[in-house]
């Protein structure tokens, strides 16, 4: 298929083996334990090296789906430039600093934090995005949203026992996410390159990108040890390549609305997670927070009664945000009428 090619074929639901639900299920225990596989990673690399190794695994197995589909390469020096920043803002920054955070924080409180990027999304596409109106009940999410990262952070008792640096990173990771999306947005939104043309390019200049870092900022690692070096390989592998085909395969199917219903199920998993096999201990400020904060980000998600029999938007023009997707949506007609047929299935 050629570069031109509005859309990568996605296979019609009677040729899928399995069900839009087990996937559903297989993307949340993914990107949920992606930040377990992060800590372990870190505790014999060093945060870039995690990084890098991510970011070349999930780029191999992209690149092993655009050979299968037979994809090129999307062409243009501006959509270069463009791709350029968002694997930054999408990929080598956040995965860096959620790396980084988890040298000093337990992975299940940084994928807690993770969990506040749909806030961090809907605040900055108010502003940015006028297309987006603030309503009552946008607005009243944030506050609550907000109000439950204040009970993450334990504020009432002046941050005690909690490692600002570390937290800080998280918070900055989650809220480059919507960043880059509402830049991929206002920059990537009509490209005719496919979706996994763009995807696969992307993750390749992320990983440019940390080539260049990490030889400048740390040395050669004197050993490899097993569990570390097979925890980045899950990472990339399962967290960053194969979690974003599966997550383009349910968005559709099933529309986008329905798909980024993962968001919500990530930090239950991630806190699950690092307290059964890490044995991280967790205070009731935690996940209490952590149940405020969803509930503010699926608040701020919903939508009025009138407007729900409306069609979903197109992949990426309103994606709610998660760890995760390390993808540029390539919104074109014939993508959107693939996302609207999906989500009458």
């Amino acid at each position: 298929m050629s570069s031109s090619a509005a859309s990568p074929s996605v296979p019609s639901p009677a040729r899928r083996v399995l069900d839009w639900r087990l996937r559903f299920g297989i993307l949340s225990l993914v990107w949920g334990f992606s930040f377990l596989f992060m800590k372990v990673g870190t505790e014999s690399f060093a945060p870039f090296q995690v990084t890098l190794g991510r970011l070349a695994f999930g780029t191999a197995v992209v690149a092993a789906a655009m050979a299968v589909k037979r994809e090129r390469l999307p062409r243009g020096a501006w959509t270069w430039v463009h791709l350029t920043v968002a694997g930054f803002l999408l990929n080598a920054l956040p995965f860096s600093l959620f790396a980084f955070s988890e040298l000093t924080i337990p992975s299940s409180l940084a994928g807690i934090c993770n969990a506040t990027s749909p806030l961090w999304g809907m605040a900055l596409s108010l502003v940015a995005l006028s297309e987006d109106r603030p309503t009552r009940r946008r607005v009243a999410g944030l506050g609550i949203g907000f109000l439950g990262v204040l009970t993450v952070l334990g504020v009432w008792q002046g941050f005690h026992g909690l490692d600002v640096t570390g937290t800080s990173l998280a918070l900055l990771a989650s809220f480059s996410y919507p960043v880059g999306w509402i830049y991929v947005r206002r920059t990537l939104a009509g490209s005719s390159h496919s979706h996994l043309s763009l995807t696969g390019a992307q993750l390749g200049l992320a990983t440019l990108q940390l080539a260049v870092v990490t030889p400048l900022f740390t040395s050669v690692p004197t050993s490899f040890p097993v569990l570390p070096l097979l925890a980045v390989a899950a990472l990339g592998v399962l967290g960053t390549g194969l979690a974003f085909l599966i997550q383009y395969d349910l968005v559709a199917e099933v529309g986008p609305t329905t798909a980024q219903m993962v968001t919500y199920f990530t930090p239950v998993i991630a806190a699950a997670a690092g307290v059964a096999l890490l044995g991280e201990s967790l205070s009731w400020s935690t996940p209490v927070g952590a149940a405020v904060v969803l509930a503010g980000a699926a608040l701020t998600q919903s939508r009025p009664r009138a407007d729900r029999g409306r069609s979903d938007p197109a992949p990426g023009t309103d994606r709610g945000p998660s760890e995760p997707a390390p993808v540029a949506p390539s919104v074109t007609p014939e993508t959107a009428r693939r996302a609207r047929q999906g989500s009458r299935v």
